[in-house]
């Protein structure tokens, strides 16, 4: 063995101590990539359909493609940028798309086949901002743009040795950063999760997490996902060929699935991220199983813990639910639809426009919207039938997944920054 080390009922409180806000994250806010229930799920209603003139409340310019979301709150949308050689963190005025300031974040910006080292995405607080690049560079500012704080994760833990470059955002809940470093396609060195102080930046535990899996199926481009159930609250992870759930004070593996390649295949990097939406665990691989566990389990609970699996999982985006259906849309644009509760297949092999599909999918009213590489965003409708809405063209490279905020949808191409809609508050 080599050691390598739904809905707004998920809506929860980003709190803590020092400099850390104790603001409650509402859904007019896009706090994270997957916004403010860490699900792709928004609430209130945005366009349906827009081109790159229609529906444009105004668009900004962008030096590089990304794989980074916009992070949205209230007047501010922050974005990890690559220019050039440079990494950068932009602070935009939300109402006209303009540049409050920039700071840099690291040298060495480079790309990793279809990525380079802006693919993390921020992670705000309403008063703090953390953002983490490829590079290892983990810097904290607040909304003034003022450094608070600044860690070199490969200094300080080893090279990241992932096939594609780093890629995984933090999850930051109360006081703390979880980090997640899963890696083995370029080192020896082991996987591991870090919570991280958020007001100071120390810290608080390094977690090893041991694998099995061989090559490049270590690799993991996956951000944590938190699990509150029962009044517990757990990390889960997946990647190495396991999904895995952590105690948050300790980082102590709590329970293990270690299902996630039954076929032992070499070069089973897992992308999508797990989610979680009353006390289930959707942990999706790079196709098949994805699993749906139950919460509650402890050591193996491969057997014991799993409720469902499905045999279409999606690759790269990571599915969405409304608590009723699970919708998945594969890395070929396919959706499957499955109940969340039973597994059971609902519609499959429905195909949205061809075209390469990296970003994840939103959901906001009845609509769920995902984009594909060529920026054509389609909008189908939730439920048991498949209905596509709307296909709306951008006619870009396109990695980033959309933001949702206050009637409005922000999605980032290569070129530029697009906010289509009109602000509900404006109105």
């Amino acid at each position: 063995m080599r050691r390598r080390t739904g809905w707004t009922r998920l809506c929860l409180a980003f709190c803590g101590a020092t400099v850390v806000s104790t603001q409650v994250v509402t859904g007019e806010n896009w706090p994270n990539w997957r916004g403010p229930t860490w699900n792709g799920v928004a609430n209130g209603v945005v366009p349906v359909e827009w081109d790159t003139e229609r529906n444009v409340a105004w668009r900004l310019e962008m030096p590089e493609w990304t794989g980074s979301t916009p992070v949205v709150w209230n007047e501010k949308i922050f974005l990890n940028v690559a220019n050039g050689d440079n990494l950068e963190l932009w602070c935009l005025d939300r109402n006209n798309g303009q540049p409050l300031w920039k700071r840099f974040l690291s040298s060495g910006n480079h790309r990793e086949r279809k990525q380079n080292m802006s693919s993390p995405s921020p992670v705000t607080d309403g008063r703090h901002v953390w953002v983490m690049t490829g590079t290892g560079f983990l810097r904290a500012f607040d909304f003034d743009g003022t450094e608070v704080w600044m860690r070199d994760i490969q200094a300080d833990y080893g090279p990241f040795g992932l096939n594609w470059g780093y890629a995984s955002s933090p999850l930051l809940y109360e006081n703390a950063l979880y980090v997640q470093v899963l890696h083995g396609m370029r080192t020896d060195d082991p996987s591991y999760l870090l919570r991280i102080d958020a007001a100071m930046g120390a810290t608080v535990w390094r977690q090893e997490r041991p694998t099995e899996a061989l090559r490049e199926s270590p690799d993991s481009y996956t951000t944590p996902a938190l699990l509150q159930y029962d009044g517990v609250t757990e990390i889960v992870i997946t990647g190495g060929d396991a999904v895995t759930g952590h105690d948050p004070e300790t980082g102590q593996e709590l329970w293990r699935a270690d299902g996630l390649n039954p076929g032992r295949n070499r070069s089973y990097r897992i992308v999508a991220s797990p989610i979680v939406i009353d006390g289930l665990i959707i942990a999706p691989t790079r196709v098949r199983p994805l699993l749906a566990l139950k919460a509650g389990g402890r050591g193996d609970v491969l057997q014991s813990h799993v409720v469902w699996e499905a045999e279409n999982g999606p690759d790269v985006p990571t599915p969405v639910t409304d608590g009723e259906y699970l919708y998945i849309v594969n890395d070929q644009g396919i959706v499957y639809v499955h109940d969340l509760q039973t597994g059971t297949l609902v519609y499959g092999r429905q195909r949205l426009q061809p075209g390469t599909y990296s970003a994840s999918p939103v959901l906001v009213d009845d609509k769920i919207y995902v984009t594909n590489e060529n920026g054509l965003t389609s909008v189908f409708r939730t439920g048991p039938e498949f209905e596509v809405l709307a296909e709306n063209p951008l006619d870009d490279y396109t990695l980033s997944s959309p933001a949702v905020s206050d009637g409005q949808i922000f999605i980032r191409t290569a070129q530029h920054l697009y906010a289509i809609g009109v602000r509900r508050s404006s109105e």
